[in-house]
């Protein structure tokens, strides 16, 4: 039996027998794209993470159906078009998975971005500080690597989706 433990705006803290992990409010989805532009630049967000306490490269991503009901593909192009700058003219569902099976009832869906197209700077809505990153495909290891020294946490899943941005090119 589930005891709620604390709720807030975005995140409620259960207590399911001995096991304590979060629940989104309104939402349990999110969405993230695995981009590359046509010239060959993988397309990735760095943002501070507060939980983390410092900067994160990260695919783009963000919750589905968080301000009203909305596909997970759409959600997805919104969210590639609101931090990266990038319209899609192909959203391709790769999978869906849990964000940290042992933390949060949250789930993702990924997507692969295809047939890119700049439309603006990108950089998030409101609050968020988003910086664009965009990094050719053939030296994203040795990049995320110099990233990683110079104390800038990367996502876990960046590695995810360069492997299906590397499969996706091979063809």
């Amino acid at each position: 039996m589930k005891e709620y433990l604390y709720e807030g705006k975005f995140l409620s803290m259960v207590r399911e027998g001995h096991w304590e992990y979060c629940e989104r409010v309104r939402n349990t989805r999110a969405a993230m794209i695995f981009a590359c532009s046509p010239e060959g630049r993988v397309i990735l967000v760095e943002e501070f993470r507060p939980p983390i306490g410092q900067r994160c490269l990260c695919f783009p991503a963000g919750l589905i159906g968080d301000e009203h009901a909305e596909r997970p593909e759409d959600a997805a192009s919104r969210e590639l078009e609101e931090e990266a700058g990038y319209a899609a003219g192909r959203m391709e569902w790769l999978f869906d998975g849990p964000s940290s099976p042992g933390l949060t009832s949250e789930t993702l869906s990924f997507y692969l971005a295809g047939d890119l197209k700049r439309i603006s700077e990108g950089g998030g809505v409101e609050n968020e500080k988003i910086t664009v990153r965009e990094v050719a495909l053939d030296e994203v290891d040795s990049w995320l690597e110099a990233q990683m020294r110079a104390g800038i946490a990367v996502d876990p899943r960046v590695y995810t989706g360069l492997y299906f941005i590397r499969r996706a090119r091979r063809g």
